[in-house]
């Protein structure tokens, strides 16, 4: 056998999104891009902010001495100072540059705090829908998922959540504004974990460390804010990137944010270093900690996807497919007809629509749309859903 029997396991169970992008490409070749409404991937099609690229240019045309060379394994002091003062603005408390590393992106920030925190065979708690790439994440590292039940409204189960935590139990891993289903957790929900885990804590005699991953942060809308974890779980690391708030996937720029509350916040740091290392990462991007240094009160026009939202939302729901209104990031996580979502999925490409089944998110029975995309392929793409629709009878 060429590759390793695990690895080779993974792939046939793989990311949907990535095969159903692939079927795309095919389609593509056949129908023509614009006849293809591809909703697989979460790739932003909105430029970063004009300040990005005013300060790529001044880079350009000015490079310092040494700018591409080594830093300190956690980034530079001052990327990692500016971050800290937000984030201490965001939560008043004392955050410092010694509480931030930066990342490959939130994907290498993940993958270094599992490394950093499990022992083999311990338990990565996750709440479902979740990002697929999790299970691997925590099996890179000698981890294995645990998957809890969420409520209609894809809120977190406490119940569940609490029955979920035992003796294995290393991390509880959340996802805030939500992929794949766009919902944020309210500031009572993250209390109310934070309370659940001090209790587990006493109960089981260790710490559980709450990771929130928040690439979508700052994708908000109406009004709607993201709490901070910080303010309500004490044991609780922010993994986030800006893929999402900058434009800027391609880049893999993010950083990790320990929790000043933390016992051990300086023994943390010291081994989120030492993995970043030895994972072979080694630092993030020099030019892109440079960049995005100044850009921390930045983000895109979220306006941009709140109007897709509200344009696929309201002509789904209209149609009769049942949804829970995102509140950020830019995906709809709607309940197939049947409860067979690879089936459903299936059939939309009969109509060139290319979306994600649950199934690849811990969910069956929904779909995945990402409309991160240019809006007039959303529109292009709305004839397709009524006939979709209408092959399985829905009405509004």
């Amino acid at each position: 056998m060429p590759i390793a029997q695990k690895i080779e396991g993974f792939l046939s169970s793989s990311s949907w999104i990535r095969r159903m992008f692939e079927e795309g490409e095919k389609l593509r070749k056949i129908y023509g891009a614009d006849k293809v409404y591809d909703f697989t991937l979460g790739n932003p099609d909105v430029e970063p902010p004009e300040a990005f690229h005013r300060g790529l240019l001044e880079i350009a045309s000015k490079p310092a001495p040494g700018m591409h060379r080594y830093m300190s394994n956690a980034g530079y002091v001052e990327t990692r100072q500016a971050i800290a003062g937000v984030l201490a603005e965001e939560t008043g408390k004392t955050v410092t540059p010694e509480h931030i590393v930066m990342t490959c992106g939130a994907g290498g920030g993940l993958n270094v705090v599992l490394k950093t925190l499990l022992n083999p065979g311990e338990e990565v708690v996750v709440p479902t829908p979740y990002f697929v790439e999790y299970r691997f994440y925590a099996d890179n590292h000698g981890g294995r998922i645990k998957e809890v039940d969420t409520g209609k409204d894809f809120q977190p189960d406490l119940d569940a959540l609490e029955k979920a935590i035992g003796p294995q139990t290393r991390v509880v891993l959340i996802n805030s504004p939500n992929n794949p289903t766009g919902v944020v957790y309210s500031a009572e929900i993250l209390a109310a974990i934070g309370r659940l885990l001090d209790k587990k804590e006493k109960e089981l005699g260790a710490p559980i460390y709450l990771i929130s991953d928040e690439p979508y942060a700052k994708i908000v809308y109406d009004g709607v804010a993201v709490p901070s974890v910080f303010n309500h779980i004490k044991n609780s690391i922010i993994v986030t990137s800006h893929s999402k708030d900058l434009a800027l996937p391609g880049e893999r720029i993010g950083y990790i944010a320990i929790n000043p509350d933390i016992k051990d916040a300086a023994l943390l740091f010291e081994g989120f270093v030492f993995c970043n290392r030895t994972l072979g990462f080694v630092n993030a991007p020099a030019l892109i900690q440079r960049l995005v240094t100044p850009l921390q009160r930045e983000r895109v026009d979220v306006n941009e996807y709140r109007e897709k939202r509200d344009l696929l939302y309201n002509h789904l729901t209209g149609l009769g497919f049942d949804v829970v209104k995102p509140m950020g990031a830019f995906y709809l996580f709607p309940r197939c007809p049947i409860e067979d979502d690879l089936e459903f999925v299936r059939s939309a490409q009969k109509y060139n629509l290319l979306l994600v089944p649950g199934s690849g998110f811990g969910k069956r029975g929904y779909f995945r749309i990402s409309y991160c995309m240019n809006i007039q392929i959303i529109r292009n793409s709305l004839p397709a859903f009524e006939q979709l629709a209408a092959d399985y009878n829905l009405k509004a």
